[in-house]
């Protein structure tokens, strides 16, 4: 992978010892920098990443070099080894291990891909495609995965939940259907598994390489470390620590996910919705219509669902909208609107199976938690299909009055 610039290691002595394993991987240019030169290093050189070392370091110098990093483009990764307290919200945590010299290069690869994604995003943007960057905080889009039933669960979900939604799995095989069925962005194991099963979950996240870079966190002690996982954390301790220690993991992987769902609206033309992953309301409109057009025309199914969400809440919309463009089929399409509802047209599906795919898609959008209230993502769904009289317009009218009907 290109280097994209210099890493910028910034410490307040001597030469840290994790600088060695940079130098053995071939890394270079590694330039090093004191904490009072720190700032000026990074506007002159233009790192592609920035390694800190917390040994004697000056906490208020990190915090405004951390907000000098946060405003660059494209993504610039600060990593800070062994952290002593809390750190922002863009500096990666590292735990050093002399052992596993391999962890770092893998958690500064990482970064790189990412900072590698965002530049290509901002190369391909074109005002002409009507397709932006969007400015959203990507870590209250996020959602983390909880596993675990001891003790701590519920005070993890609650330090969890004030940041991001979270997915609660008492299984490793609910886990494993949660991972297979929405985007997921960071994974918390809590107590409550033998280590033996917790070292066959962690082999199989590093067996599959959609897994590698996602960041998880074992907070039910140690395990071994030399799992093939670039964003791999052992934190022990109170669920805000095992919070803080991996929401800045989740903010970068949540970025990451955005930055694709960018360049696949890009792709399209902007027909995509970089945050929904479902189409735009315009090109909803268009393709519904012509779908409506050819099932009149030459036969066949069309049926609609509509998943209607708490307005109160747009993350479950949110939630919601991602779930769908994960698991509808390549034939269907969907849209998010600003009515906190979701659409979802199955083509060449008649009524029937049109509410079992509902029903389905609803019972995954079920197990995602928001903070102390515990706001569920349970939407009302309503299901309409083409009749021989319809058109797109009285089709959508009369699945909105039979929600209405529904509802009251």
């Amino acid at each position: 992978m290109s280097q994209q610039g210099p890493i910028l290691i910034v410490s307040a002595g001597e030469r840290p010892s994790f600088a060695a394993a940079l130098d053995e991987a071939k890394l270079f240019p590694v330039v090093d920098s004191d904490w009072a030169d720190a700032a000026s290093a990074v506007e002159q050189l233009s790192p592609g990443a920035v390694l800190a070392s917390t040994v004697g370091m000056d906490r208020p110098a990190l915090v405004e070099l951390a907000r000098q990093i946060a405003a660059r483009e494209p993504y610039l990764p600060l990593i800070v080894v062994d952290p002593e307290t809390t750190l922002p919200d863009n500096a990666i945590p590292f735990a050093h291990d002399e052992d596993h010299p391999e962890r770092l290069l893998a958690r500064v690869y990482a970064g790189l891909r990412v900072r590698s994604l965002h530049a290509t995003a901002l190369r391909r943007l074109d005002p002409r495609r009507h397709v932006a960057m969007s400015d959203v905080d990507t870590v209250r889009d996020a959602t983390v995965l909880l596993i675990g039933r001891g003790g701590a669960y519920p005070s993890l979900s609650v330090a969890l939940g004030e940041r991001v939604g979270v997915v609660g799995a008492l299984s490793i095989e609910a886990a494993a259907k949660h991972l297979s069925s929405r985007d997921i962005n960071g994974i918390v194991i809590a107590e409550g598994f033998t280590p033996r099963v917790v070292d066959a979950f962690l082999t199989v996240l590093t067996e599959d390489v959609r897994f590698r870079n996602l960041p998880v966190v074992v907070a039910c002690g140690s395990v071994q470390a030399a799992y093939e996982l670039a964003n791999l954390e052992i934190v022990a301790g109170d669920p805000a620590r095992v919070a803080a220690s991996i929401l800045p993991m989740v903010r970068q992987h949540a970025f990451e996910m955005h930055l694709s769902r960018t360049l696949r609206a890009i792709d399209t033309d902007g027909l995509i919705d970089a945050r929904s992953g479902l189409l735009t309301p315009a090109a909803f409109d268009r393709e519904f219509t012509t779908a409506v057009h050819h099932s009149l025309s030459h036969g066949g199914g069309l049926s609609v669902a509509r998943f209607a969400f708490d307005p109160a809440h747009p993350r479950a919309q949110l939630d919601g909208a991602r779930i769908v463009s994960r698991l509808m089929r390549q034939s269907d399409f969907g849209v998010a609107l600003e009515d906190a509802s979701v659409l979802v047209v199955f083509a060449e599906t008649d009524l029937r199976n049109a509410h079992m795919i509902a029903r389905r898609l609803s019972a995954v959008m079920r197990h995602t938690g928001h903070g102390h209230r515990d706001v569920r993502s349970e939407p009302a769904v309503t299901v309409a299909s083409l009749l021989p009289n319809d058109s797109a317009t009285s089709l959508l009218a009369r699945l909105t009055d039979d929600a209405q009907r529904v509802a009251s």
